[in-house]
């Protein structure tokens, strides 16, 4: 039997793509291996977000390529379709071996490869996508995971002056929702317990289908056609929380009170040169309308830290933003210079050490955050999806339903359950817990 080896750089949008690659290998008749010199094909799912990401891309291709010396290797993602002839130029790896597929054709990724032989020029593209429709890549099963993602939207029209993402996945588009609930479905009947409501730009769901419909109404519609599955947004811009989105996760039980909001920075001035459509002021008001509505969810924030020109009275105004809002954790990264986007050109680049002294002192406010947060719940009982792996010391992990992670003791029949339980201790950034 034919092996396939996959390995996935980057976001829940390509980890999602990846497990529907799996699901249209194990369909053709090949096995899943782990082992990438036990495949005879070999498939990169690679990310660009970042320079970093871009290099990480590089080195796993390359490390691929030198751990197999037979199979074929496919390369897809994002930095793939940007940057193709760099890949077929990397040192050291026969180009008759690499095979690069754009993103919009990842729907046909298995067929192509499996059902006659690829070829390069046929089957790469650098064009961003032009269809009108998302690619649907339908999965079986997210792995062994308790938590699945579900792609529900690809692409972005947004094009913040220094996100390259809109290169790479093209102008934003939908599934449609009789789709999106065929795969909550599907889902459900494998046993995932939880799905994690996914794309690029998923506050902007529906905008582009003939359906009446947005993000609220496809989570509405969700929550009540599989009341067994307890659903998360992955992230939604500030300015798409809609009232009604936050009156469902008031009132629906499995709709998780758990918000991830891009800020990116506190300063307006800043936030106008990165092409965000909102300002300080009307984001403070946003979080606090969640905090009123929503009282116990839990709201993390993306920070950008070191965006060309962002001097220190800028930083500052951030850092004092943060202090003040209520939120529960920040996901803090340094600006990465990625060529071919606005930012790319701007002048007053900010130096590496400096960025790095932002991210590290932003970093320490999260872990601050996060601890209040999770402390200030320390004696009630809430619920908690068990997940299905035991932490190195052997406890059993999962989170409740506002995101707070837990460790616990028990037997292994809770694992993939959803259990009541009774927060006791913070340490070492999770909850100690029982039931």
């Amino acid at each position: 039997m034919r092996k396939a080896y996959i390995s996935t750089l980057g976001c829940k949008v390509n980890q999602y793509e990846s497990a529907s690659f799996e699901t249209g290998f194990e369909e053709k008749g090949l096995a899943i291996t782990h082992d990438v010199g036990d495949a005879d094909l070999i498939v990169i799912n690679t990310c660009a977000v970042t320079s970093k990401a871009s290099a990480q891309s590089r080195q796993e291709i390359r490390k691929a390529a030198r751990l197999n010396q037979r199979a074929e290797i496919v390369i897809t993602g994002c930095h793939a379709h940007l940057l193709k002839d760099d890949l077929q130029t990397l040192t050291g790896i026969d180009a008759n071996r690499i095979v690069v597929v754009a993103n919009d054709r990842k729907d046909s990724l298995v067929a192509n490869l499996i059902e006659k032989p690829a070829s390069v020029s046929g089957f790469a593209s650098n064009q961003i996508s032009r269809s009108q429709d998302v690619c649907h890549l339908p999965v079986k099963k997210f792995g062994n995971r308790t938590r699945a993602y579900l792609r529900v939207q690809d692409g972005c029209d947004s094009y913040c002056s220094y996100c390259i993402v809109p290169y790479a996945r093209g102008h934003s588009r939908s599934l449609h929702k009789a789709a999106v609930l065929r795969q909550a479905k599907t889902y459900a009947e494998a046993g995932h317990r939880e799905i994690v409501i996914t794309g690029i730009h998923v506050g902007n769901y529906g905008n582009d289908l003939d359906e009446t419909t947005d993000i609220a109404t496809l989570i509405e519609t969700l929550c009540r056609e599989t009341p067994s599955v307890r659903y998360r947004l992955s992230s939604i811009e500030p300015l798409e929380i809609s009232e009604k989105l936050l009156t469902l996760m008031q009132e629906l039980g499995n709709f998780m009170p758990h918000l991830h909001i891009p800020l990116q920075s506190g300063d307006d001035e800043i936030l106008a040169r990165m092409n965000r459509r909102y300002t300080s002021k009307q984001f403070i008001s946003v979080l606090r309308t969640c905090s009123a509505m929503v009282p116990d969810a839990a709201i993390g924030i993306d920070v950008m830290v070191g965006f060309p020109g962002e001097s220190q009275k800028h930083y500052s105004n951030t850092r004092n933003l943060l202090e003040q809002i209520n939120c529960t954790y920040l996901h803090v990264f340094p600006y990465s210079k990625r060529p071919g986007t606005q930012a790319a050109e701007m002048k007053n680049q900010v130096n590496g050490q400096e960025k790095q002294q932002r991210v590290l002192e932003l970093r320490s406010l999260g872990k601050q955050k996060q601890s209040l947060f999770c402390r200030s719940h320390i004696g009630t009982r809430r619920e908690v999806l068990v997940e299905k792996e035991r932490t190195k010391s052997g406890q059993l992990k999962g989170f409740t339903d506002n995101y707070i992670p837990v460790r616990l003791d028990g037997e292994d029949r809770l694992m993939n359950s959803i259990i009541t339980a009774r927060l006791q201790q913070f340490i070492n950034g999770a909850v100690k817990a029982h039931t």
